[in-house]
């Protein structure tokens, strides 16, 4: 499994309405940056309290990435 397709898996478990879950994958020389994006009312899910959701996702995609060599940044977008 890839790191998109983990971010992917782990969003559409969080979220209400899966089929709007978007994912992205830029990939640059050092850096691949993953772009998430979800429903409106589904952000905050994503996010959680305080940042506490999005800051695992951020975790476990960096011990993902780790293990790629590769370092990754999550993005949430609108």
């Amino acid at each position: 499994m890839g790191m998109k397709e983990l971010i992917e898996y782990i969003a559409k478990a969080l979220v209400d309405n899966p089929d709007a879950v978007k994912v992205a994958e830029v990939d640059g020389e050092r850096t691949t940056v993953i772009e998430l994006s979800v429903a409106s009312e589904d952000r905050g899910k994503v996010i959680g309290k305080e940042g506490r959701t999005a800051r695992a996702m951020r975790t476990i995609l960096s011990a993902a990435s780790a293990k790629a060599r590769k370092r990754a940044v999550l993005e949430i977008v609108e």
